[in-house]
């Protein structure tokens, strides 16, 4: 199996995700809910950064089961409920990432809304990997 990153001629380079991924090959596909930063007890982390670092853990577990690393990740969909908490300090934001799931670029998605359904969650990720 095969995944490249697209990029148009003119297009500058994207930080931290792909504009598109092309896969190629055989391959089985593994679709994540949405984690949040809570762990296995279900108690959710304090502050933005640390529920951001379990959502990612979470992410990792799950593709562990599988088989599957954060290479393999093509698309995940980030729901903050403050993008400006997210923004806040990219640099720790990117650190957590990669320490989690590796230098890994999937297309990305991310997006403020008002609340997120378990109280207090204060970032949702879900995620799609293609597994060879």
């Amino acid at each position: 199996m095969k995944i490249d990153p697209l990029l148009p001629d003119g297009w500058p380079r994207p930080r931290g995700y792909s504009n598109a991924l092309l896969v190629e090959g055989a391959s089985r596909t593994l679709y994540l809910a949405g984690q949040i930063g809570w762990d296995t007890e279900e108690r959710l982390a304090d502050g933005f950064l640390a529920q951001w670092d379990q959502a990612l853990a979470n992410v990792a577990a799950l593709l562990a089961e599988a088989g599957a690393t954060g290479d393999q990740l093509v698309r995940v969909t980030v729901y903050v409920t403050d993008k400006q908490a997210y923004l806040a300090d990219l640099e720790a934001v990117g650190a957590a990432w990669r320490a989690r799931l590796g230098r890994t670029w999937p297309t990305m998605t991310l997006v403020q809304v008002a609340d997120l359904l378990e109280e207090g969650a204060l970032v949702e990720i879900e995620a799609t990997a293609v597994l060879p």
